[in-house]
């Protein structure tokens, strides 16, 4: 765990959020700044910054199924939703942890960005 991350503070609760799940590997809770009716974020409870430093199938199996889990929690699992992973400043991360955007609620356009 990273002491200067804010999703590694989230992890080790010592930041309050709104966990929406959990399990061994992951946890989840909403975006502070949403761009969707729903808008959540999924994260590795280990510190990794990013989708390159993913060594290991499981984990990012697990991230995926979190993914999964809540979209479907939230009512959007068949309406649709949108799962999106920024990698670097370039592609908008502003938190060097590896963090996985859940969004749903509203139609989506093609392509992103």
């Amino acid at each position: 765990m990273s002491d200067a991350c804010l999703f590694c503070e989230i992890v080790a609760k010592r930041v309050p959020a709104t966990i929406l799940r959990e399990d061994d590997h992951t946890l989840a809770f909403p975006d502070i700044a949403p761009v969707a009716p729903f808008h959540a974020l999924v994260i590795p409870k280990r510190h990794l910054a990013a989708w390159r430093d993913v060594d290991d199938a499981q984990l990012a199996s697990a991230l995926f199924r979190a993914c999964a889990a809540i979209a479907k929690d939230a009512g959007h699992d068949d309406g649709g939703y949108r799962i999106v992973a920024n990698t670097g400043p370039g592609a908008g991360q502003s938190v060097r942890h590896l963090h996985l955007h859940v969004l749903g609620g509203r139609r989506f356009a093609w392509p992103p960005g």
